[in-house]
């Protein structure tokens, strides 16, 4: 099959439905993709918030099953293996089904894998509970929750995705002090537990104002009026298997798969490394609320940024800003120092969060963006499961987590090189009724 052509709206003609006058909605005082944008926020809180908790519970879990801190780390880097690579399952389901029942799903197996790993007797069954619920749910919740974002947007859609995906910073900002103190007070069974029921009540409760489509409420994106007799065209784009095939896509590929080897390294073991380094246990656990800070910052203002800027030169900025900020820590020990590189870290992580999914849809198109996003976030996948255990393994090697970060240094710089070398962003693709 031959490569698409850059504008496929060209080539595929798209089912349209006409508005009678009827049908035409008033104009509402908010519109409705802001209420979409706030679901996937509280997901992307739950999910990516419980799941960033693994670095309050490592020190726990190591010293109450007699492990290493590489098969501990381990949990972490199933878990995140499952819920970037459940999306290439997750997003066509998406794409066919619709993105609630999908969130739904993935908050409730989210709440009880935190709670049965709350009940572990083992170390394999914290893989098994943490791993698998925890993996399988954030896989379900994630892609179909940003993927329903970008629909709803044309103009703001950095912006509005940034937004959504803000939910990580906060959750990552929140959480790991919440599970912290739940642990000081209550140990860390009972504190997986209260995570498991927040996450189905907050979770759940808030998945249901996802929906898929604008045009299921008869609107348009960025909630522009609807003109009554006016064909209000199916969104177009690429097939998944047009997308995977494109050198575009092979690029940003690859990309993703360098990046990840590092990207959430700090997740796992900034904790532990300042620890090591004499800081306080209370201190160090507000260092992934520093990141949190950051992400948040970066998701709001970066996404905003990419939408002037270029999607796909703000990306590039993303990958180099990583590695800077990843030079910093392998020169810090204090906690100052450290603070200072979780900040920077989270602000550059949150703008790679932020953009990915937008420019996604820039190059490909509305129709199939949540398989799309799906298959490339395998690519994250493929690195989280190596990266954050492959680093707890060499800290037991050579007591010394000197090599990961030179390492995750390199792999974004070489993410950089690649997304330089891609061919430059043309503008998005069009639906067909839209002005060209």
């Amino acid at each position: 099959m031959r490569t698409p052509a850059a504008n496929p709206a060209i080539s595929i003609r798209p089912k349209e439905t006409v508005l009678s006058t009827e049908s035409v909605p008033s104009n509402p005082r908010l519109f409705h993709g802001w209420l979409v944008v706030a679901g996937a926020f509280a997901v992307t809180f739950v999910g990516f918030g419980s799941a960033y908790t693994f670095s309050a519970f490592l020190e726990s879990l190591q010293r109450d099953f007699a492990a290493s801190r590489g098969s501990v780390s381990l949990v972490f880097s199933l878990a995140g293996f499952l819920y970037f690579g459940l999306g290439i399952v997750s997003g066509p389901l998406a794409d066919r089904w619709g993105s609630r029942s999908l969130a739904i799903i993935g908050m409730v197996l989210t709440g009880l894998g935190l709670i049965f790993a709350g009940m572990a007797g083992s170390l394999t069954q914290v893989y098994l509970a943490y791993g698998l619920g925890v993996g399988l749910g954030v896989g379900c919740s994630y892609v179909p929750a940003v993927g329903a974002v970008q629909r709803w947007f044309v103009k703001r859609r950095g912006f509005a995705s940034g937004l959504a995906v803000s939910g990580i910073g906060v959750g990552t900002l929140v959480m790991p002090p919440l599970a912290a103190v739940l642990i000081e007070a209550f140990g860390w069974r009972q504190a997986y537990l209260v995570l498991g029921c927040l996450a189905v009540v907050v979770g759940v409760g808030m998945a249901l104002l996802i929906e898929n489509d604008p045009r299921d409420r008869g609107l348009s994106p960025d909630g522009d009026p609807v003109q009554a007799g006016v064909p209000l065209a199916q969104p177009q784009g690429f097939s998944v298997r047009e997308a995977i095939r494109s050198r575009r896509f092979i690029g940003l590929y690859a990309a993703c798969v360098f990046c990840s080897f590092g990207l959430f390294v700090p997740f796992v073991h900034l904790v532990p490394y300042a620890l090591d380094h004499g800081v306080a246990p209370a201190s160090a656990v507000l260092l992934l609320g520093m990141i949190g800070v950051g992400s948040t910052a970066g998701r709001f203002f970066l996404g905003g940024l990419a939408d002037r800027m270029g999607r796909q030169l703000a990306l590039l900025a993303m990958f180099a800003g990583m590695a800077l900020a990843l030079a910093i820590w392998a020169v810090s020990t204090g906690l100052w120092a450290l603070a200072a590189f979780a900040f920077a870290y989270g602000v550059f992580y949150g703008g790679f969060v932020a953009i990915l999914p937008a420019l996604v849809m820039d190059y490909f198109g509305g129709r199939n963006v949540s398989g799309i996003i799906g298959v490339l976030y395998t690519s994250v996948a493929f690195g989280t499961l190596v990266g954050p255990s492959a680093a707890g393994f060499a800290f037991d090697f050579s007591r010394s987590y000197m090599l990961p970060i030179l390492a995750s240094i390199c792999a974004n710089m070489v993410a950089a090189g690649i997304m330089a070398a891609l061919p430059k962003a043309s503008l998005p693709v069009r639906s067909a009724g839209q002005p060209s």
